[in-house]
């Protein structure tokens, strides 16, 4: 497999499965004969990176006691939570081939140069995700070594490979998911069996368990699987066009839901039996140390690097969405370095309380995003033209995107139930958290009514202008077509001259005193030849 190393600037993409090229190519539409891959490949992308400590801890957060779900109850939480989630990334996913875009740069349509608010929040979110998952690799890293290699020193080591990873890009990163699919999941299997001893499946319901905690935990999954619709098409985008929808929604969901629901159950059925102390020594304690141990925190190390590369690349195109104008490459390094240090902050403060929080607000301006998304894909009937919005200073100001992203924050806020704040409208709701759907709702509604009555998003299509009321928006293509003039009747024939006639004036009847006088016209000058630049 070549590797080719650009020069900055240099906008090189991959040409096949397993050319490692480094992609210089940013956020600009892939060309269609640019495009490659089998559909399997959407499988292999999206399983391994939900195999990941993170997913196992927050199936644990089901039986602490603000939620007190047993076992079978806490089951079904992760199960529709999954299937919320995995859905709408399925969903998004089938955008990448249809417009050769990633998922927030192809949010300016919506958005216009408001895309600002919501690229700059989610290249936010891929350094707090990159700090989550790599207090897990690089703490397992000092659970293999023994302690001979110090936290610091192991987090370098995982930042060092995710880094590499996402600046090789997109081929770099489903060529490496493959095999950690074959990887993760044989060594995954490996630490369920030896952690089955430890499972307590009568687990039952405690005394805070009700609908109000069923819905939170809900939420709480589904905020885990829905912040990859942020990422979506990203991985998407090099299939080609006439990529089946269905299928690549199927790989996606199934991908998505089994690798996630797999490792949430099992940190909800071990929970119970898991010790006090350093996490990745409570995962090497509950699968007896040893082999076994040394193999779960190799997978671990491995599960961050597949997951924490996948947020490299994908905030460093969200960063270009902005209208930051840098080298792609360059913008996932910046992502990695910062994450470095995010990763060292979490790690020496109250990490658990930190972990519920986020995964929470992530689904709080999520959900309005995501309506906005959906409504202006389907208001445009999925039809796109890219060369709208390839140039930032060219686009518009997308103000009704960032309205109805707002107005549903705002109107979600009521029903939030975290640490930071307990909303009346959750406590009506005996806890239940709510906020993403109620976010959604009043977001896509709002989007609806006010682009359609007067649109600012970018330059809308055919499909999206000609509904109801809505008028054009300065597209030729959207523009209503004039009608086309009648053509103008022949002029009649003159009749022939009788032998004899000439074309010389003849003279003028006499006027009457009444009437002036009509001055000769002055015989015409003779037109200059025109030169070759006139374009006669």
């Amino acid at each position: 497999m070549a590797m080719d190393i650009p020069i900055q600037g240099q906008d090189t993409m991959p040409r096949r499965e397993g050319d490692l090229t480094i992609e210089g190519h940013g956020i600009e539409p892939i060309p269609e004969d640019r495009r490659y891959g089998s559909l399997t490949r959407v499988f292999t992308v999206w399983f391994p990176i939900n195999l990941v400590p993170a997913a196992f801890f927050l199936g644990t957060l089901a039986t602490l006691d603000f939620i007190g779900l047993g076992f079978w109850t806490g089951l079904a939480a992760i199960l529709v939570g999954n299937v919320i989630g995995a859905a709408a990334v399925g969903l998004l996913a089938t955008m990448g081939p249809r417009t050769g875009m990633a998922q927030i740069p192809l949010s300016r349509f919506p958005f216009g140069k408001g895309i600002v608010v919501p690229a700059l929040i989610n290249w936010v979110s891929t350094i707090a995700w990159d700090a989550i998952n790599s207090i897990f690799g690089a703490g397992a890293i000092v659970v293999l070594t023994g302690g001979a290699v110090p936290f610091p020193l192991a987090l370098v080591v995982v930042v060092a490979f995710q880094v590499g990873l996402s600046i090789i890009g997109y081929e770099g990163i489903h060529t490496f998911e493959k095999y950690a699919t074959i990887g993760l999941g044989i060594l995954f299997a490996v630490v369920t069996v030896a952690a089955l001893p430890h499972a307590n499946f009568a687990l039952p319901d405690q005394a805070a368990a009700g609908i109000g905690t069923f819905i939170l935990m809900t939420t709480i999954v589904a905020s885990f699987v829905l912040a990859w619709t942020l990422y979506a098409s990203d991985y998407t985008r090099y299939l080609p066009k006439d990529s089946p929808p269905r299928t690549v929604f199927l790989y996606t969901f199934a991908a998505t839901a089994l690798g996630a629901a797999w490792i949430e159950t099992l940190g909800l059925a071990v929970a119970t039996g898991l010790g006090s102390g350093d996490r990745m020594e409570q995962i090497n304690t509950l699968v007896g140390g040893g082999v076994v141990g040394a193999l779960a925190m190799i997978a671990v190390v491995f599960g961050t690097v597949a997951v924490n590369a996948v947020n490299d690349y994908t905030g460093s195109l969200s960063l270009l969405a902005a209208g930051v104008r840098v080298w792609r490459p360059i913008s996932a390094v910046v992502v990695g370095v910062l994450a470095f240090f995010g990763t060292l902050w979490l790690y020496y403060n109250d990490f658990a309380t930190a972990f519920e929080n986020y995964l929470l607000l992530l689904t709080y301006w999520i959900g309005p995003w995501l309506a906005i998304v959906l409504v202006d894909w389907y208001l445009r009937r999925g039809e796109f033209d890219t060369s709208l919005v390839r140039d930032f200073a060219r686009l518009p100001s997308g103000r009704n995107g960032l309205i109805a992203l707002v107005v549903g924050f705002l109107a979600s806020i009521p029903f939030f139930n975290q640490s930071l704040y307990f909303g009346p409208g959750a406590d009506v709701l005996g806890g239940a958290d709510v906020a993403y759907v109620v976010g959604f709702i009043v977001a896509g509604v709002v989007y609806w009514v006010i682009e359609r009555a007067s649109p600012t998003a970018a330059m809308a299509m055919e499909p999206m202008a000609s509904m109801g009321s809505m008028e054009p928006m300065g597209s030729a293509e959207s523009m209503t077509p004039m009608e086309p003039m009648p053509p103008m009747e022949p002029m009649p024939p003159m009749a022939p001259m009788a032998p004899g006639d000439s074309m010389a004036p003849k003279p003028m009847a006499p006027m009457d005193s009444e009437e002036m006088p009509m001055e000769p016209m002055p015989p015409s000058e003779p037109m200059e030849p025109k030169g070759e630049d006139s374009g006669m």
